[in-house]
């Protein structure tokens, strides 16, 4: 066991000398004694709640890294953060405090980290924004840390399919078109989602968890088992014991997430068929820890690589199934075959990606994870777009579809709601493209999510005969030509925020083009005439995020980031 010296802890400003008499005294007021003082605290930090089943399976696997800890010699602190379900959340106003509870989960876990001086961090997450936010807390406070996937749900079986709650999305559009009745949708919402664990697809979070292998901040394999197995806990007390061996190590998050290692990253998202959603918090990770590393980046490593998983929503299986097919690991070694990985890139293993990998083997009794010589798309599963209608960019997720080119003239929104309407009372033709606007991160405030626009058109069978594009985002559970993060933003004057019904905007995912064919002529008449819109937010937590936030393509962060800090947490 290792013996430890705290003179260079941040523990030892409450553990240390006399004058922190008064601080130990509460911690023997909790059951701690004098041995579990000395040694390294370290923060397991959670998303439990009951806000959905994404995160009622974390507090188990929170004790149980706890009890990794404790094994590995040193003193585990419990403390949980917000979450907000986008499952929940979708849909209504509730979306637009979605993005922002990323900031919110990384802001809370900083500042308990630094408020009680501990040592080393395990974040446990669940749902779509609490797992970037719990990296970009690991990564801004830069001490030790690993990170732990919570799981994700089981598929639900109804009339003898397997279903899942993308289902009941697109089920809202296929009952409004009339082919689904209300009973059967009734029926279907009790079947679709049959205890813990996060959205199955490879939606938002199940995308961000394999970022988090695949940029080296979690165990392998640890991402791929469902939220209800309890073997998962074996996971978690190995995360635990892992932490402390960092801790001895001086292994740091900043010296795992390297430039490369984010590349690797973008491609994992890319080769999954992953979520747009992808193309924002991989920036804003990169931020944390002083790498630039924008949407043009990450659309560089998506353009070099094969969409090589079969995963909804563009493809046939849920995370179950990857993971039962090799998880990870399996893809990873793929990747790092075909030369499309850095391999030499630290994890918190101790070891280099290409250490972990050894003896990995690609089974050839599964079709989940391709070979590289037999992949689903050689184009990818995410493209990024640029051209005259998103002059900072914009992102689609190309997995599954047939025609990746869309011409056609603009039908303008502003806000979800208005579009929602008309999409549910049939208000839109064939060949045109949706135009939502204001729904930025500035405009919104908080860059809503439109998953439940996008499903209603694909229930009612029109998910590939119009396009949709948007200054918000998609859920990963999106599927169709749905192009979002279109920046500059509506609010901040992109020409998003002068289209015109009857425009046409011109879509090509194999050139990486999207433009609006108006001339700049016209543009700059338009111009004159263009205000912000006043928002229903002028006070509260949103309009505090609107003030500061910054543009999608960098990933729509709130502060400067590592390339300004004065100092690093870990070494106070």
């Amino acid at each position: 066991m290792t013996r430890w010296d705290k003179s260079k802890l941040p523990s030892r400003h409450t553990t240390m000398g006399p004058e922190r008499a008064p601080h130990r005294s509460y911690y023997y007021a909790m059951g701690l004694g004098t041995k579990e003082i000395e040694q390294p605290f370290i923060g397991v930090a959670s998303c439990w709640n009951e806000a959905a089943p994404c995160n009622t399976a974390l507090m188990r696997q929170a004790h149980a890294v706890s009890a990794g800890v404790k094994h590995a010699g040193a003193t585990p602190r419990e403390f949980c953060t917000i979450t907000v379900t986008d499952g929940i959340a979708m849909g209504h106003e509730g979306m637009r405090s979605s993005l922002v509870s990323r900031e919110v989960i990384a802001d809370s876990v900083e500042l308990t980290m630094r408020g009680h001086a501990y040592d080393a961090l395990v974040g446990v997450a669940g749902c779509d924004k609490s797992l970037p936010g719990m990296m970009m807390a690991m990564l801004r406070l830069n001490v030790p840390s690993v990170f732990l996937y919570g799981g994700s749900i089981l598929p639900g079986v109804w009339r003898g399919r397997e279903v899942n709650v993308r289902d009941l999305f697109e089920g809202v559009g296929a009952h409004a078109a009339g082919n689904l009745s209300l009973e059967d949708l009734n029926d279907l919402e009790k079947h679709a989602c049959p205890g813990d664990g996060a959205c199955g697809g490879q939606y938002t979070a199940n995308t961000m968890a394999c970022v988090s292998e695949a940029i080296g901040l979690a165990l392998p394999l640890s991402a791929a088992l469902p939220a209800v197995y309890e073997s998962r806990d074996a996971y978690a007390r190995a995360s635990g014991e892992a932490v402390v061996a960092l801790l001895a190590k001086n292994i740091r998050p900043r010296d795992i997430c390297t430039r490369e290692a984010f590349e690797n990253a973008a491609i994992v998202v890319a080769a999954t068929g992953g979520s747009t959603n992808g193309g924002l918090h991989l920036p804003a990770m990169a931020h944390e820890a002083g790498i630039t590393f924008t949407l043009e980046d990450v659309a560089r490593a998506f353009k070099r690589t094969p969409w090589l998983c079969d995963l909804q929503p563009g493809g046939k299986y849920v995370a179950k199934h990857m993971g039962e097919a090799g998880g990870m690991p399996a893809l990873l070694k793929v990747l790092l075959d075909a030369g499309l990985l850095h391999g030499d890139v630290m994890t918190v293993t101790g070891k280099t990606l290409r250490e972990n990998l050894e003896g990995v083997v690609l089974r050839t009794d599964q079709d989940v994870i391709r070979p590289i010589a037999d992949p689903l798309s050689r184009d990818g599963g995410v493209v990024g777009l640029w051209g005259s209608m998103a002059p900072d960019g914009a992102i689609v997720k190309i997995a599954g579809m047939q025609n990746i080119a869309f011409r056609g003239p603009a039908r303008v929104f502003d806000g979800e709601e208005a579009c929602f309407a008309a999409v549910t009372q049939r208000q839109y033709k064939e060949g045109e493209v949706l135009v939502i606007r204001y729904e930025g991160p500035r405009g919104g405030p908080g860059m809503r999510e439109m998953l439940s626009t996008t499903a209603a058109l694909y229930g009612q069978g029109m998910g590939d005969k119009v396009a949709l594009i948007t200054d918000g985002r998609f859920s990963g559970a999106t599927r169709g030509f749905c192009i979002g993060h279109v920046g500059p933003e509506a609010q901040l004057g992109g020409p998003i925020a002068l289209v015109q019904d009857g425009d046409i905007i011109a879509i090509d995912a194999a050139t990486g083009r999207i433009d609006l064919e108006v001339s700049e002529v016209e543009l700059a008449e338009r111009r004159k005439t263009w205000a912000p819109r006043e928002t229903n937010y002028a006070s509260g937590a949103l309009w505090k995020y609107a003030q500061g936030v910054g543009p999608a393509h960098l990933g729509a962060v709130t502060h400067p980031g590592a390339a300004f800090e004065r100092h690093v947490y870990a070494d106070i």
